[in-house]
């Protein structure tokens, strides 16, 4: 349409990808989430009969969400306070309406280096002052000390981070945590806390959501990552109750609730989220011990920080660093890869890092063991080409 403005910013790099190159046919290993359900598997392993779908009555739902789904998140995330959870279309719009109703012009925000482009968005947006995280300072689990004092001081307004980070894996331990949360307190500042893919970990235990008390806590979470529901579209915010309330006059101009049909299959997969986790982990774990072993048959090519947790990594090339690439070099290296060998990553520009790519290893594993494989051969076709 002609008479259309220009857009006032492009896409986020990270989905115009995947609009442009996920389809069907491929091996797709640049995901962050698990080997999604089928709907059928679902209703087998949450134990959802037919009477139950054809109960549904196609009313309107609440702005809040459900009664029971917000009750079945609070008793796993939230310590029972169904009152501290906002259900949404995705964690997406959970920090949307967060982030949009917590931040004005002027406020001074902590952000993560390399964070997931809707919690960079918001920020930058309101017209905040921003401080970046690097991701050097977060070492064995623990963010340095003259960081977090240099950063975190009195007068920020909210920390943004997400933990295990998507696209590298980095994590905290439970010390790290604590020291986190307690510097963000000493300073006044709201901690916001991206949890997508928190259910799987590594190296240290899975951190409880620092959200689970009061307090000034934002968390988010998702049916996305480890509970392998991409497509059921469901996330949450736990926050204090006045933050939850001051997002309906927003929300109720836009997506107003969800179906009562879709609360009721994420109501029930909450409920069974231990079978659902565990099984994707398992899978997830697996392959994690397979591309181990193929890092270390090929770090002549590629050079990598083994994840501590969630489901992807981010590998670095060695061709692309020694020849000190551009951005534009990495985005081309993986259309080639997808051209030559149908197999998918996502190029590191979607998060900062124009030498590596985001390679996923939470997917089936006989798909992610051929991505793996055409992978592989490219790298070392390229490589005798040199």
């Amino acid at each position: 349409m002609s008479s259309l403005r220009p857009p006032r910013e492009d896409p986020p790099v990270l989905e115009e990808w995947y609009r442009r190159h996920l389809g069907p046919d491929i091996h797709d290993i640049s995901s962050s989430g698990v080997h999604p359900y089928t709907f059928a598997e679902i209703r087998d392993l949450c134990g959802i009969p037919a009477e139950d779908l054809d109960a549904v009555v196609m009313d309107d739902s609440v702005s809040q969400g459900g009664a029971g789904i917000r009750q079945a998140i609070a008793d796993r995330y939230a310590g029972g306070d169904a009152d501290r959870v906002l259900v949404t279309h995705g964690s997406s719009e959970a920090i949307a309406l967060t982030l949009g109703t917590l931040l004005r012009a002027g406020d001074r925000v902590v952000v993560q280096q390399g964070i997931y482009h809707s919690l960079g968005h918001y920020p930058r947006a309101a017209g905040c002052e921003l401080a970046e995280l690097p991701a050097a300072a977060v070492r064995e689990g623990e963010i340095d000390e003259d960081v977090l004092e240099r950063l975190i001081t009195p007068g920020t307004t909210a920390v943004i981070v997400n933990f295990p980070h998507n696209p590298s894996g980095v994590t905290l331990s439970p010390p790290g945590l604590k020291a986190l949360t307690e510097r963000t307190a000493a300073a006044g500042a709201a901690l916001v806390w991206d949890a997508a893919t928190a259910e799987i970990a590594h190296r240290w235990d899975v951190l409880p959501d620092p959200a689970a008390t009061p307090g000034d806590t934002v968390s988010y979470g998702t049916f996305s990552k480890t509970f392998g529901l991409p497509g059921l579209r469901v996330g949450w915010a736990i926050a204090p109750p006045e933050l939850i309330t001051a997002v309906f006059p927003l929300r109720d101009r836009t997506t107003l609730f969800l179906s009562p049909l879709v609360e009721l299959i994420a109501e029930q997969a909450m409920r069974h989220a231990e079978v659902l986790v565990g099984t994707r982990a398992a899978e997830a774990r697996r392959n994690l011990a397979y591309l181990t072993e193929w890092m270390a048959e090929h770090q002549d090519l590629v050079r990598w920080t083994p994840p501590e947790g969630g489901v992807c990594a981010l590998p670095v090339f060695r061709e692309l660093e020694e020849a000190k690439a551009g951005p534009a070099a990495v985005e081309r290296f993986c259309l080639e890869l997808l051209s030559r060998h149908r197999t998918l990553l996502v190029p590191g520009t979607a998060f900062g890092a124009p030498h590596g790519a985001r390679l996923g290893f939470g997917g089936p594993e006989e798909t992610f063991r051929a991505g793996l494989a055409g992978l592989s051969e490219f790298l070392r076709t390229r490589e005798a080409a040199r």
